[in-house]
């Protein structure tokens, strides 16, 4: 150990003139460090720049690199952002980059102001005070919207939707749609969220004026902080001024043409006590009409939104003494029901003659092969609508 003492260095300075020249290079260098610095602080400043400055996201820091390390005291509780926002700080990479976190978020359009103080870098150099700026991103901005603005004649289903297209992803948003009321309509996007296809939940009105409204907020913000970004109206197809044609063929075609959907998921029969014409419609899609005969006056079928209550193939009616093929219940006491032509239990049948006539006592009657196809066609429950 004694050995090892004589050996670290020093015993090399064993002379005055040795000990005077070592002293003299160490202050040397430590008075030309100090020149260096205050004769070319342009070496030895450092330089700073943010990684982003526009369209920010809400939640992610403003990233500041540094030329050389800095005394991250000198910044602590001293940064002013304007307008004002709580912060925090985190360094990384040795003090050369520093990233600024909003407690919550950055609002977004909004443009903002860093004033950093004046600090010192590792090198004892004064950085100078600066002011840095940025921007949040927009909200979400509508590009296209069909049908557009002012539109007339519109048709609205299920395949001919709203559409409404976005700049950008909406994914760090919430959206929200009016259709001429507080209620939202039902929606579906995309996965990029770029693309909503809108529909009303209570179904279209024809001859309607719709007002479509788009609210959004960033997902961060508290409902209260919706806004309406975008707003256009349009008008639906107005009901058809029909004249029905007494040729019943021609008239089934008018119908198939005509008859919009009232209901515009699953099965349901439609029934237009006017033109006596009962059509079959699946998911707002029209399927087949067929004539009918529905009550004469003073026993007349009643205008309802009903459902098909008991199904069965060959009913009997013991108040009339007449078989109903193909019965389905409309009514829940079975007062009113479709079905084929009646027959007598003799065989004999009533003419198809009677078709397009209201001459029933109110149940809807159908010709022979058409009961059975919307027999088949109608499961019990599936809604009837008869108007």
């Amino acid at each position: 150990m004694e050995k090892l003492k004589y050996h670290i260095g020093v015993h090399h300075i064993n002379t005055w003139k040795k000990f005077v020249l070592t002293g003299t290079i160490i202050i040397a260098g430590i008075f030309g460090a100090v020149f260096s610095v205050k004769a070319y602080p342009q070496i030895f400043s450092t330089n700073l720049v943010m990684e982003k400055v526009s369209d920010v996201k809400p939640a992610d820091p403003i990233v500041i690199d540094f030329s050389t390390p800095m005394f991250a005291d000198d910044y602590t509780g001293k940064i002013k952002i304007v307008p004002q926002e709580n912060y925090r700080l985190r360094w990384e990479n040795s003090n050369r980059r520093l990233k600024i976190f909003p407690d919550k978020f950055w609002k977004p359009q909004e443009n903002y102001q860093i004033f950093l103080p004046e600090a010192r870098n590792i090198m004892l150099n004064k950085t100078e005070d600066q002011t840095l700026f940025f921007s949040v991103e927009r909200y979400p901005q509508v590009d296209s919207v069909s049908p557009e603005e002012g539109a007339r004649d519109v048709v609205l289903g299920t395949e001919d939707p709203v559409i409404v297209n976005f700049k950008n992803s909406t994914k760090d948003f919430s959206i929200r749609f009016f259709l001429n009321s507080k209620i939202q309509p039902t929606f579906q996007s995309n996965d990029d969220k770029t693309q909503f296809k809108i529909l009303p939940v209570d179904g279209v009105e024809d001859g309607t004026k719709y007002e479509l409204r788009i609210e959004t907020k960033y997902i961060g913000e508290e409902d209260n902080y919706y806004q309406e970004i975008f707003k256009s109206s349009f008008e639906t197809l107005p009901p058809p001024q029909i004249s029905w044609d007494k040729d019943f063929s021609i008239r089934l075609d008018q119908a198939r043409r005509y008859t919009r959907a009232k209901i515009e998921t699953g099965k349901y029969i439609d029934i237009n006590l006017s033109a006596q014409v009962l059509s079959m419609f699946e998911n707002g899609k029209i399927i087949d009409s067929f004539m009918v005969s529905t009550g004469k006056r003073g026993m007349d079928t009643p205008k309802m939104e009903t459902k098909v209550y008991n199904k069965f193939p060959r009913a009997y009616s013991k108040a009339y003494g007449l078989y109903m093929p193909y019965w389905m219940a409309i009514a829940s006491d079975g007062k009113f029901g479709i079905h084929e032509l009646p027959e007598w239990p003799s065989g004999y049948k009533e003419g198809a003659n009677h078709l397009g006539i209201p001459v029933s006592h109110g149940c809807v009657r159908l010709g022979v092969g058409p009961a059975e196809r919307v027999y088949n066609f109608a499961e019990i429950g599936t809604p009837v609508v008869i108007y």
